[in-house]
């Protein structure tokens, strides 16, 4: 899998991606999403790329305390390959050369499957509860 920054032309796909993954929901429209990680922090929107086709991603963050994880996908197709080992490393990497001490995560509670896959790489539950509040309506 090639690992790259995301380019313009792969909206779509990366949409059609996050749907299949079943990561975006009414509240939150994925294409605001991806044009506010363009205002900030673009280069740290991948994709992975098989046969030049979009089959994973990634969208990671550092606020100078914590960096965090949001739409780590893997098409359904391509799952059980080390895909998504292969982003989180590539992304603590990043990461770690940035001197982050920590990585953030939230997974829902009604997805075992990634809170099982995130256990196998090494992350463990804290003992926080996470709080959001919507500041503008998608």
């Amino acid at each position: 899998m090639l690992i790259r920054e995301y380019q313009l032309s792969d909206e779509a796909s990366l949409i059609a991606l996050w749907e299949r993954c079943q990561l975006t929901r009414p509240w939150n429209d994925p294409r605001k999403d991806i044009a506010r990680k363009l205002n900030g922090q673009p280069d740290w929107l991948l994709v992975g790329l098989v046969d030049d086709k979009v089959v994973a991603s990634v969208m990671a963050g550092y606020d100078g305390h914590r960096g965090w994880i949001n739409y780590l996908a893997v098409d359904p197709a391509c799952r059980r390959q080390g895909l998504g080992r292969l982003l989180m490393e590539d992304v603590e990497r990043r990461l770690l050369a940035m001197g982050c001490p920590k990585i953030n995560l939230q997974v829902r509670v009604d997805n075992p499957q990634a809170i099982g896959f995130y256990e196998s790489i090494g992350y463990a539950q804290d003992a926080v509860v996470s709080f959001g509040k919507r500041l503008i309506p998608d």
